[in-house]
C-alpha cells in the first residue's frame, strides 16, 4: 500500500507544471525507500536459500549422530551380552566350589558381586545410550520432515511460476515477435514489451495494439493474487530535448510516465488487486545492450514487467523453526 501511495504520489507530481524543491525530494525519497524494499525482498530470498542449505547440513549431522550413537549402542549390547555370559559361567562354577575352602569361597563371591555391579552400570549405560539414541532419532526424523516440507513448498512456487509463464506465453502469443517476450528465470517471470509495441517517440499514451497486450496480461494477472508485480521503465541513453507533451524533463522522468501508463491499464482490470503492483522508471541505466548502436537502443527502450510470488509462507515456516 505504502509503494501504491508512494508511486502514486511521484507520478501526480511529475506530471504537474510546477513542483516545490522540498516535495519533489520527498517523492526522491519515497522512491529510494521503495528501492530499499525491493532490494531487501531480493536479499530475504536468498536468505532463504541459504536457511534452506543449513537445514540440509543439520539433517546430514543428525544423520552422522545417529548412525554413530547406534553403533555405540550395539557395541555396550554385545559387552553386556559377554558379561553376562561370563557371570553366568561363574555362577555355576560357584556351586561346584562352594565345598572348597571358606577362602576360595570368599573370592568368589567377591568376584560375583563386582561381576553383577559392572553388569548393573553397563545396563544403565545401555539404556542411557537407548534413550540417546531414541532422542537422536526423534529430531532426525522432524528435521527431515521440516526438509521435506521446505523443498514440498519451494517445489509448489517454482512449478506455479512456470505454469504462470507458459499462462503467459499463450495469452501473449499473438504479441511475441512484435517486441515481447516472456522468460522465467531465477524463480520469477519477465514479461518485456518493447517501446515499438507500446509508445511512439517521447511519448508515454499506450497504443491500442500495446494496450491489448496489456489488458491481456491483466487477465492473467487477475487470476493470480499471490504474485507480486514490478513495472519497470526503461529508456535509451538519447537526451530529452524541448519540452515533450506535458513537460517530460529526463529519461528519469519518462520511464516513470511509461510504467505509470502501464499500471493505470493494469488497474482498469478490478481482479487485479491493486496493493501487487509497484511502477518504477529506471531511466537508462539498466540497459540490455549497447546503446553504440539503433538496434541496441531499440532494445534499451521497453517496459519490463517482473512477476514474483510471495514469500510470506516460507518466511513463516523458517522463523518457526
Amino acid at each position: 500500500m505504502i509503494r501504491k501511495i508512494a508511486l502514486a504520489c511521484l507520478v501526480l507530481s511529475l506530471t504537474t507544471s510546477c513542483v516545490s524543491k522540498k516535495i519533489y525530494q520527498d517523492l526522491e525519497d519515497k522512491y529510494a525507500d521503495l528501492k530499499k524494499e525491493h532490494n531487501a525482498l531480493s536479499d530475504e530470498n536468498g536468505t532463504l536459500k541459504t536457511d534452506k542449505n543449513q537445514l540440509e547440513l543439520d539433517r546430514n549431522k543428525l544423520q552422522t549422530d545417529f548412525d554413530t550413537a547406534k553403533a555405540e549402542r550395539d557395541k555396550l549390547a554385545a559387552d553386556y551380552a559377554a558379561t553376562k555370559k561370563n557371570y553366568d559361567n561363574l555362577k555355576s562354577s560357584y556351586a561346584a566350589l562352594e565345598k572348597d575352602s571358606n577362602e576360595a569361597l570368599s573370592a568368589n563371591i567377591n568376584k560375583n558381586r563386582q561381576l553383577l555391579a559392572d553388569l548393573e552400570a553397563k545396563q544403565k549405560a545401555l539404556t542411557a545410550e537407548q534413550d540417546r539414541l531414541n532422542k537422536l532419532k526423534k529430531d532426525l526424523e522432524e528435521s527431515s520432515s521440516r526438509l521435506a516440507e521446505l523443498e514440498k513448498m519451494m517445489a509448489k512456487q517454482e512449478a506455479s511460476m512456470t505454469k504462470l509463464k507458459e499462462t503467459l506465453s499463450k495469452a501473449l502469443n499473438a504479441f511475441e515477435g512484435k517486441g515481447l517476450t516472456v522468460e522465467h528465470r531465477n524463480g520469477k517471470v519477465y514479461v518485456s514489451m518493447e517501446n515499438k509495441l507500446l509508445f511512439d517517440s517521447g511519448s508515454w499514451i499506450v497504443g491500442s495494439e500495446g494496450k491489448k497486450a496489456v489488458k491481456a496480461l491483466g487477465d492473467v494477472l487477475g487470476q493470480n493474487q499471490e504474485i507480486s508485480v514490478l513495472i519497470e521503465g526503461h529508456t535509451d541513453n538519447d537526451k530529452i530535448t524541448g519540452t515533450i507533451g506535458g513537460g517530460v524533463e529526463n529519461n528519469w522522468d519518462l520511464s516513470t510516465k511509461r510504467a505509470t501508463a502501464i499500471v493505470n491499464i493494469l488497474v482498469e482490470n478490478k481482479s487485479i488487486d491493486k496493493k501487487n503492483l509497484t511502477a518504477a522508471g529506471r531511466g537508462e541505466f539498466a540497459p540490455l545492450m549497447t546503446n553504440e548502436s539503433a538496434e541496441g537502443k531499440a532494445k534499451n527502450r521497453r517496459i519490463e514487467i517482473i512477476l514474483t510470488p510471495k514469500l510470506d509462507e516460507i518466511s513463516k515456516m523458517l522463523n518457526d523453526m
